[in-house]
């Protein structure tokens, strides 16, 4: 004998709008659920997990509609890898609902990809790169240039919507920040351009190479192979004046300016008897304490990179990740990942939460790290048969771009 079916309402049958929350009377009048406030539906909504979550929504369209909430869905995705939120719970992709979020982090997770090289050139470069909205932005031998990112994220518009040049020799660094683009070339020279306009502006800085180069609140730091590190100002009428000259005593590979505008970090060769790892007060240019004390000589730092105020991750030569909290010790850090194939690390960056994703100096390889785990997470290699560094990388939530020696590739987190 078969059950009697229960009515169904007009919005589980088909609607003009699937976005906008379905009205209470397409509700079967017989269920007490939704003779309850909202608020205490959301609360009993957040008691469930991803696959509770995911089934409540096939239920109906109104359940659908409540359990796509990004109320509900911060809570799981603050615990995933690369889903747009810090420690702090800080936003960083806002556009674009947490639900999807969390589903492309499981393809990060699990190495869920599709690969692409994206650009190629004919001579082997050093390139660095830089991500803002939109565009991506890459130095090329002395030019640096901005590429529209297509509408899916994946790829690039062939060619480049502007091209900022003003180096004789390759641009080593550069950083986006406020709308300006400071880079630091072979020759020595630092130039600083503004994106939108015809505004920039040239000095000599070292007697070698710049490196390395950060821009904060005004101020620019830049480090050299000449063994020295510089603080320079922006202001009116001092724009490019030296205000102190560190001497690091060793050729400096990378620097990086604290959030709080109080102090700076430097990554030098590690050829002395020093710590490679350094912080100097930015306004005195005095050393303020030296990270760690137990680097191999010769285990340069090549990439340092600030998560928080008090927390920096370092990597280089000596093929370890370290994550440093300089609120409990400067002489060790709190903790370590080891490149398992024994590869320098050129280059490592963070969401900011969970996962680091690092670029080694062989074959191309990049890996995702998760900071719970001791064990690398997934591993992506990009130039077989031929060896190239991962120069520089960087990622949004959906895609992760790699600058290698021939060639720019992209890996889309978004095909499953």
């Amino acid at each position: 004998m078969g059950r009697k079916s229960s009515p169904r309402s007009p919005q589980a049958e088909g609607g003009s709008r699937a976005a906008s929350p379905p009205s209470s009377s397409s509700s079967p009048p017989s269920s007490p659920l939704w003779a309850l406030p909202e608020e205490l539906l959301l609360l009993i909504c957040s008691y469930l997990d991803v696959q509770a979550l995911g089934r409540l929504g096939q239920v109906c369209r109104r359940l659908r509609f409540l359990s796509s909430r990004d109320l509900l869905w911060k809570r799981i995705a603050r615990g995933c890898l690369n889903s747009g939120f810090t420690q702090l719970g800080t936003d960083l992709a806002p556009g674009i609902p947490v639900k999807e979020r969390v589903k492309v982090s499981q393809n990060w997770r699990h190495g869920r990809c599709r690969r692409e090289t994206v650009l190629k050139w004919k001579c082997n470069l050093m390139p660095w790169m830089e991500l803002d909205g939109q565009y991506l932005y890459l130095s090329q031998a002395e030019n640096i240039q901005a590429y529209q990112l297509c509408p899916d994220g994946a790829g690039l518009q062939r060619h480049p919507q502007a091209i900022f040049s003003g180096h004789q020799e390759d641009v080593c660094r550069f950083v986006l920040v406020n709308s300006h683009i400071v880079s630091g070339g072979g020759d020595g020279n630092i130039v600083l351009h503004k994106i939108h306009g015809s505004y920039s502006v040239k000095f000599s800085a070292h007697e070698q190479e710049v490196n390395c180069v950060d821009f904060q609140g005004g101020l620019i730091v830049s480090g050299s192979r000449d063994r020295t590190a510089k603080v320079w100002s922006l202001s009116a009428g001092r724009v490019g004046q030296c205000l102190h000259t560190v001497q690091t005593e060793d050729r400096v590979w990378s620097i990086a300016i604290s959030p709080l505008l109080s102090s700076f970090v430097t990554g030098t060769a590690c050829c002395g008897h020093t710590s490679p790892l350094r912080i100097w007060d930015l306004e005195s240019g005095q050393l303020l304490t030296c990270l760690g004390t137990d680097f191999h000589h010769g285990a340069g730092v090549l990439d340092v990179f600030y998560e928080t105020p008090s927390l920096l991750l370092s990597c280089g030569y000596d093929t370890y990740i370290r994550y440093w909290d300089i609120r409990t010790s400067t002489r060790k850090c709190v903790r370590e990942w080891e490149e398992p194939h024994d590869s320098a690390l050129y280059c490592i960056r963070t969401d900011g939460n969970h996962m680091i994703a690092s670029g080694s100096s062989y074959y191309g390889v990049v890996r995702l790290w998760d900071k719970r785990q001791t064990q690398c997470l997934q591993s992506f290699h990009l130039s077989s048969p031929t060896s190239s560094p991962v120069y520089c990388l960087r990622f949004s939530t959906t895609h992760l771009y790699a600058a290698l020696a021939s060639a720019l590739h992209v890996l889309d987190f978004t095909a499953s």
